[in-house]
Order: structure tokens, then C-alpha cells, then sequence
């Protein structure tokens, strides 16, 4: 039996993972701001630890006498300086597993960190990959996922309201998506078996690239609106969209928005090549029926 550290672990990846390793039986720290939602996963015999990755002195205490760490950066959405929010988190994560000594860690990157700037808000997590080289004794598999088909559910108040969907991303522009529950997965499996050595990258890349024009018909078909059209959004009416939903603070806004210009320019896909060891199974028709429960309960 191993000790893991699951950061992030009540989110919709950490969970995944923290369940998949107590299933096998593993010894399982989970981390996570709120109490009352670890609860789940301590009834299931993990150990819970309620704190912030922004304090430095609580992952160093919870990474303690751990075999591997689970690190999932997930900035304040609504602070004022995103990017030093991703330095902060990305920096104690580091410094956590140093001063541990922490043999393995998996850390959740995305496509695009090979920019290490110019992608947006996924800079952040350029930066954490650039720090943890810095890390000789330590095994470090970064795991680069594509966009999340759950990004897809913030077309949702655009349709409701509007009845259109929309974001700044070319309608026609084929980049990979992939649902959340397979990055969990492929995270799970690696910890469980920890072959990875050195400091390595493994993309996940969904089953196939698929434009939001493709997007849009499969989900309007999910929810009855088989006439539903995309449109293109030009990046400054996205940021105040964006805004004035809720659904993040102006400086997200526009990181999202940097995101999708990276996506149609092409730069965020040029470090990668699929292959059938990165393709993941769910595809976007079976995420549609999601989308259509959301889309009705919301």
C-alpha cells in the first residue's frame, strides 16, 4: 500500500482519482477547501484534510510521508491578478514536495503549457511545469489535457438567453476536447502504477478534434434545438459576456478569452501530435446527453 495526496479532490478530476485509488485499496489524503464536501470521500476511508494550497505550511504538513502527490492548480476565478494567484498556489505545491522529499508527483497541466506564455490562463500552469524541472530526484509526469468538454456548458446561458451559442473561438476551428472523467481516469492509472521516471509529458486528448460549430449541432440536438446556430463572439463582447454572467472576475475573462485566440491562431495545438495512446474514449455525442441535463435542471 502507497500513501497518495489528492489535491483539488472534491472537483469533478481530483474525485475521480481519490475514488479510483481507495477502490484499489491505497492509503489517501484528500485536500480540498471545504470540509463538509470531503466527507463523501472520508465515509469512503480516505483521510481528509481541509485547508488552502495558498497556505504553504498546510501542503507541507499533509504532504508529508507521502509516495506520490496528486497537484491540481485551480486559481481564484474572480481575483484581480490570476497569473499571481497560479505563481503562489504553483509555488507551494513546489515547495512542499521539496521539502518532503515526495518521489512522485503527478501534476495537472493542460495543452498549451509548452507556450509557457501566450495561452492565457493556462500560463500558469507553464510556469508550474517550468518549476518543477528544477526538481532532479523527483519523477514528474505532466499531464496536459485538452479543453474540457464541460467548458461547453457555459454556452448554456448564451442559448437560454439569446438563443444562440457563442464563444471567441472560430466557429470551423477543429482542436481536441476531452471529458473531465477520462483525464481522471488516465491520472489514476498512472499513480497506480507509477512507471513514469524523470520528468515527462503525456497529453490527453479526447477521441477525436471537433470544431464548435460540430459542438453546437450534437447539443442542440441533445436538447431539442436542432436549428441552433454558433457565433463567434469578437473577443471583447466575450470578456464583458463572460462578466456579467457570473462566471468569472474581468482578469479571467480575458485569460479565457487570450485562450481561445491561441486556439485560432493554432499555437495552442503545435505541441502536440494525437495517437491512439492519448485518444480518450467518451466522445461529444454521449457528453451531449450531460449537456442536456444541465441544460434542463438549470
Amino acid at each position: 500500500m502507497k500513501k497518495y495526496v489528492i489535491t483539488g479532490a472534491t472537483g469533478k478530476i481530483g474525485k475521480i482519482v481519490a475514488t479510483e485509488l481507495l477502490a484499489k485499496g491505497q492509503n489517501v489524503t484528500v485536500i480540498a477547501r471545504n470540509a463538509d464536501k470531503l466527507k463523501e470521500l472520508a465515509d469512503m476511508g480516505a483521510i481528509a484534510m481541509a485547508g488552502d494550497s495558498y497556505d504553504r505550511e498546510f501542503l507541507t504538513q499533509a504532504f508529508k510521508g507521502a509516495d506520490a502527490v496528486f497537484c491540481l492548480l485551480m486559481p481564484d476565478m474572480f481575483a484581480a491578478d490570476i497569473l499571481k494567484e497560479q505563481k503562489k498556489v504553483a509555488e507551494n505545491f513546489f515547495e512542499a514536495v521539496k521539502t518532503n522529499n515526495v518521489p512522485n508527483v503527478v501534476l495537472l497541466s493542460s495543452v498549451g503549457a509548452h507556450l509557457r506564455k501566450g495561452a492565457g490562463i493556462v500560463d500558469g500552469l507553464g510556469y508550474m511545469e517550468e518549476l518543477f524541472l528544477g526538481l532532479k530526484d523527483v519523477n514528474v509526469l505532466n499531464l496536459r489535457p485538452t479543453y474540457f468538454m464541460e467548458n461547453a456548458l457555459g454556452l448554456i446561458g448564451t442559448i437560454k438567453q439569446m438563443g444562440i451559442a457563442g464563444t471567441p473561438v472560430s466557429a470551423g476551428q477543429k482542436f481536441p476536447m476531452v471529458a473531465t472523467k477520462d483525464i481522471g481516469a488516465v491520472a489514476a492509472k498512472r499513480l497506480l502504477d507509477l512507471s513514469f521516471t524523470g520528468n515527462t509529458i503525456e497529453y490527453i486528448l479526447g477521441p477525436r478534434d471537433i470544431s464548435y460549430s460540430e459542438v453546437t449541432a450534437i447539443a442542440g440536438k441533445a436538447i431539442g434545438m436542432t436549428d441552433l446556430a454558433y457565433i463567434q463572439f469578437p473577443s471583447g463582447d466575450a470578456v464583458k459576456g463572460m462578466v456579467a454572467s457570473g462566471f468569472c472576475g474581468e482578469d479571467a475573462a480575458r485569460l479565457m478569452v487570450d485562450l481561445a485566440m491561441a486556439i485560432n491562431d493554432g499555437t495552442l495545438l503545435n505541441g502536440h501530435q494525437r495517437t491512439e495512446a492519448n485518444s480518450t474514449p467518451t466522445t461529444y455525442e454521449e457528453f451531449s446527453q450531460v449537456f442536456a441535463w444541465v441544460f434542463q435542471h438549470s
